[in-house]
């Protein structure tokens, strides 16, 4: 009965790379699924029978043509076990550097698509020294010695990516040994913290607001200010607040009629000396008829009470 071997897996070679399983293409090599020794064109010894990928590698069943003095010997020292490895020959199809291809202690990019085109029966197996790479039509030799032209990784990138991460955790109230997805929950904690601040700021701005209007309607309720002042009065109590207007509405004496000051002859003696320094020192019932019979000496002591033109 023949013995399987595993021809290829995902794990860490020579190279400081890895040909992930999941990314090799066999379909052409099982239509000639030639067994080479040494990885030495011409130097065909069998073929390999059944060949299978799962579980994250790719195995077969090593057989000897015995079609020469090669093939013979090579037979009897695998069934002796002198000669018990092989190792695949591919065409390098994609490369990738991304985190999730990486693993610990990996030097250049994980080989994510490949093409299967040769197994070989080899003296030195296994991934780390007898893979045989192909890339752009050029060979990789073999051993952890041969020149391999596939790119190194950046690695002062790398080291630029965990400085910036250090920084940002600090920055959060992180250990700077913080991983990835600590730093990512604190930041969705921040985010949500502050989604709550401004709900909370805009839920106060609204009752800050109720409570300037419900101040200026109870001013007009109390005749203090005519109705037509009431946005005006509102904006006012935006910029100084609620306490604030409220002390400047207290100054302020209810409206009376000017003829219950002034008799009933109405309007103020010519020649009279002025009795008035601001708005809030006329009485309220007073206010509407100086606003219609003396406008000029209305609009003077509105100014003296709220340092603003009034426009009649």
């Amino acid at each position: 009965m023949g013995k399987r071997v595993r021809i290829s897996n995902d794990s860490l070679n020579s190279y400081g790379t890895r040909a992930l399983t999941s990314g090799m293409n066999v379909e052409q090599y099982c239509r000639n699924p030639v067994l080479l020794y040494q990885h030495e064109r011409g130097n065909v010894i069998g073929y390999v029978k059944d060949l299978k990928v799962e579980n994250d590698e790719v195995t077969g069943e090593p057989m000897f043509d015995e079609a020469s003095e090669l093939s013979i010997r090579c037979k009897k020292q695998y069934e002796f076990g002198s000669l018990r490895m092989v190792s695949v020959g591919l065409d390098i199809l994609e490369l990738s550097d991304e985190p999730q291809h990486l693993v610990q202690g990996q030097t250049r990019p994980t080989i994510t698509k490949s093409k299967l085109f040769e197994v070989s029966l080899v003296d030195i197996g296994a991934n780390d020294d007898a893979i045989v790479l192909h890339k752009d039509g050029q060979r990789i030799t073999l051993g952890k010695d041969g020149e391999c032209p596939l790119p190194l990784l950046n690695t002062n990138q790398n080291n630029y990516k965990e400085m910036e991460q250090k920084k940002l955790a600090l920055q959060l109230g992180l250990p700077e040994t913080a991983d990835e997805a600590a730093i990512e929950t604190a930041i969705e904690q921040l985010k949500t913290a502050k989604a709550e601040n401004e709900g909370l700021k805009k839920d106060k701005e609204t009752l800050t607001l109720a409570a300037i209007t419900k101040t200026v309607e109870a001013a007009i309720g109390e005749k203090r200010i005519s109705p037509d002042k009431k946005e005006q009065f509102i904006e006012l109590g935006k910029k100084v607040g609620s306490d604030e207007l409220q002390k400047v509405f207290a100054a302020m004496s209810p409206q009376m009629k000017l003829s219950q000051t002034l008799g009933h002859h109405g309007g103020l003696p010519t020649g009279a000396p002025m009795t008035y320094q601001k708005l809030s020192e006329v009485p309220s019932d007073k206010l509407p008829e100086l606003r219609e019979k003396q406008p000029d000496e209305y609009k003077r002591l509105y100014k003296a009470e709220y340092g603003m033109e009034c426009e009649i």
